[in-house]
Order: C-alpha cells, then sequence, then structure tokens
C-alpha cells in the first residue's frame, strides 16, 4: 500500500486499532453496567440524593489530583502498558464492590472508598486513551477513529446500563462478577497491541513540564473555548446523574427502567457518532457546535418536566445526539491541533474538563436536588446550560463562527 493509500485509509485497516477499540468497547460496557448497579444500590440504601452526587464526587477527587501527572507520564511510558494496567485496577474494583455487596455491610462508605480507586485508574486512562489513537492510525484515518471511538463508546453505553438493569434482578452481586470477567478479558486483548516505536526527547519531571499542557491550551483559543463550553454546559446539565431518583419516585420504572433511561442517551449519541463515521461534519463547524449545546440544555429541560416515560427516554435521547456534535468536534480540535510529544499532557487537561462536567457535575446535581427539590434542580441545569451556549458564543467569536477546521490542522 502507497503512503497515499496509506493515510486515506479507514481506521479499522489497522490491526493495532482494532485491538483497541474492541477493549476499550468492553471496559466501557463492563463500567456501565457497573454505574446502574452502583446508583441503584446506593439510592435503595440510603434514599438521599446527595449520595447520588458523592458517587460522582468521589470518582473526581481523586481524579482531578491525579490526571495532569498522569498525562505527563502518557507522554513519557508506553501507553499499552497503562491502558493494561488501568483495566486491571478496574477489574479490583468490581471484585471489592462484589466483596461488599456478599458481606452484607449497611455502610456506603466502603463503595465510596471503591470509587475513589476507580477515579484514580480513571485518571490515567483517559489522557492515555486520548493520546493513543494517532499512534494507531495514520493522520488521514484519524477523524474516522475519532467517530468510530465515539460510536463504539456509545454503542457500549446503549448495552451496557440495559444489561446492568437487567442484571440488577439477580442482585448486584451478579452485576459486579460480570463486570469484573469483562474487565479481564479486556486486558488480555489490549495486551496484543502494539505501538510503532516513537523517540521522545527526554524531560525531567518538574511543574514546568506538569504544566506544559495548560499553557498549550491556553494558547489556543479555539481549543479552550470548546473544551471550557462542553465543562460548563455538562457541569450544569448533568440531569443523569439523578436518574435512580427519577427511576424511583417520579417514572415509577424500577431498576430496569434505570437501565433504559441510561442508555437513552447512548442511543442517540451512538446513531449521530455513526452518521458522523460515514458523513463527517466539514463546514460550519461552530454553529454546528453551539446548537448542539444549546439542544442538550433543551433536553434537559423537557426531561425535567416529563412524568411519561417514554417522552423522558425521546428527551434523553436528544441528548445524546446534541452532545455527540460537541463531542466528535471537541476531539478532533484537541487531537489535530496538538503535537505527538505533549499530546498526553493535552489530554490531561482535556480530560480535566471532562470529567469536571461529569463527576464534579454529578455532585452539582445531587447538591441542588438537595437545595431545590428533584424536579426544580434539572431545570435549572437545563436552563443554565443553554445560557452557557449564549455567553460562549460572545466569548470566544472565533469558535462561534469557526467554519473549518484551521488550516494548520489539515
Amino acid at each position: 500500500m502507497s503512503e497515499n493509500q496509506r493515510e486515506s485509509a479507514r481506521a479499522l485497516d489497522y490491526a493495532n486499532y482494532r485491538y483497541y477499540v474492541a477493549a476499550r468497547f468492553l471496559g466501557t460496557f463492563s463500567v456501565q453496567m457497573q454505574s446502574v448497579a452502583i446508583g441503584w444500590q446506593v439510592y435503595a440504601m440510603t434514599g438521599d440524593t446527595m449520595d447520588l452526587g458523592l458517587i460522582g464526587l468521589c470518582q473526581f477527587l481523586p481524579f482531578v489530583l491525579l490526571v495532569l501527572p498522569a498525562g505527563h507520564v502518557a507522554d513519557r511510558l508506553d501507553r499499552r502498558l497503562i491502558l493494561t494496567l488501568c483495566y486491571a485496577v478496574e477489574g479490583l474494583c468490581a471484585l471489592l464492590l462484589l466483596l461488599y455487596t456478599l458481606s452484607g455491610i449497611v455502610a456506603v462508605w466502603p463503595v465510596f472508598a471503591t470509587l475513589a480507586l476507580f477515579g484514580s485508574a480513571r485518571a490515567f486512562s483517559m489522557p492515555t486513551n486520548f493520546a493513543i489513537t494517532p499512534n494507531l492510525v495514520s493522520r488521514g484515518a484519524f477523524p474516522n477513529a475519532v467517530a468510530i471511538n465515539s460510536s463504539m463508546s456509545h454503542v457500549a453505553t446503549i448495552v451496557g446500563p440495559a444489561a446492568g438493569g437487567m442484571l440488577y434482578v439477580y442482585g448486584p452481586d451478579s452485576v459486579y462478577i460480570t463486570v469484573g470477567g469483562i474487565l479481564v478479558f479486556s486486558v488480555l486483548i489490549i495486551s496484543r497491541v502494539r505501538l510503532p516505536g516513537i523517540i521522545r526527547a527526554p524531560e525531567p519531571t518538574s511543574w514546568h513540564t506538569l504544566l506544559e499542557g495548560l499553557r498549550f491550551v491556553k494558547s489556543r483559543p479555539v481549543v479552550l473555548g470548546a473544551i471550557s463550553l462542553d465543562l460548563f454546559a455538562v457541569l450544569f446539565g448533568g440531569a443523569t446523574a439523578m436518574l435512580p431518583a427519577y427511576a424511583s419516585d417520579v417514572l415509577h420504572v424500577g431498576p430496569q427502567g434505570l437501565g433504559w433511561l441510561r442508555t437513552a442517551p447512548a442511543i442517540g449519541a451512538g446513531i449521530t457518532a455513526a452518521l458522523l463515521a460515514f458523513r463527517p461534519i466539514g463546514r460550519r463547524l461552530g454553529p454546528w457546535l453551539f446548537s448542539g449545546v444549546a439542544i442538550f440544555g433543551l433536553s434537559i429541560i423537557v426531561f425535567g418536566l416529563s412524568k411519561i416515560f417514554l417522552v423522558s427516554l425521546i428527551s434523553l435521547i436528544c441528548l445524546g445526539a446534541s452532545d455527540m456534535v460537541s463531542v466528535y468536534i471537541r476531539h478532533l480540535l484537541v487531537q489535530l491541533e496538538t503535537p505527538d510529544a505533549i499530546r498526553g499532557r493535552v489530554s490531561a487537561v482535556n480530560a480535566v474538563f471532562i470529567g469536571a462536567s461529569n463527576e464534579l457535575g454529578e455532585f452539582e446535581s445531587g447538591v441542588t436536588a438537595s437545595w431545590f427539590g428533584l424536579v426544580p434542580s434539572v431545570i435549572i441545569g437545563g436552563a443554565a446550560t443553554m445560557a452557557v451556549a449564549g455567553l460562549w458564543k460572545r466569548w470566544f467569536p472565533e469558535l462561534s463562527g469557526m467554519d473549518r477546521l484551521p488550516e494548520r490542522m489539515k
């Protein structure tokens, strides 16, 4: 195959990428199963929405403390080895949750402690996942790889919660056993990946090198605007953290219904990612990005107002579809803009923003639900997300008016 042909190849033409995306799919699938079991188990034990928020906070605190050093590690060490160890630690977390369930302990702090360990593993896996894909495919195949990564992740997020909800009928222990087995298989698959030899200039570990990713992002207003837009939009719009309470107290659909509610955003995202894999967005990137965030906020408001299960599902599907547009554009901007030598550290900065928006957003949702009530807190969050879209459009005009990827990124 000639160099030109290689550059235009699809991502799945690369064997190492196929191993990687299979392992990532199984890892995401298992974690989504586990999240359903943890949320329902904790809420069934305490009935407190604040505890649902603490589930996110316990993962976020170690994540935010470790993710910048983890990005530096991803730039210095074998990225495949890092992912292998991360999957192994996540499997250990499933084992600890299984032992907790079988022990009959009624306190929830062991669950939170286990989630802190899980958050630590995620701190290393997230920037490494972002940084490793360009090492597995050609630059020409990279946009296709981004769409496939997102599509496979969202397919896993579609089937994972549903499978977790169905398995939960037999008890949370059945979910944790299954999750542990799948993660062992993920370790075996990712170990088959072989990375090309990459010569990296030796760098001493210092605050200067650790903060290189932050300096790079700050120097690129379009990248900064894209990832900060996602941060605050999802931070205020973290309605999914309250899904166990909605399933139990508003929609009255039980753990199986919770599984479908958690699956619904991934259905919308998965369909959108599949479309983007074949018909990528080439023009009017800025308007697409901001429209997606606005629809995301509107979908949250509809979900918050709904008391009909079908309407709730449709609103969550729309939420996932609109979020996928933002994810796709942001990943292209961050990864294609960044030199490989600092890609791990820049990916770590991106991971901080994503982790803050997800886990810290879950905590924010728990707090506002405790203050204002479950339904008002979700509606307020959706309105705040739409307000963020308006403010960022004004503060980052280069991003909101962007038509194509900048020339230097092609």
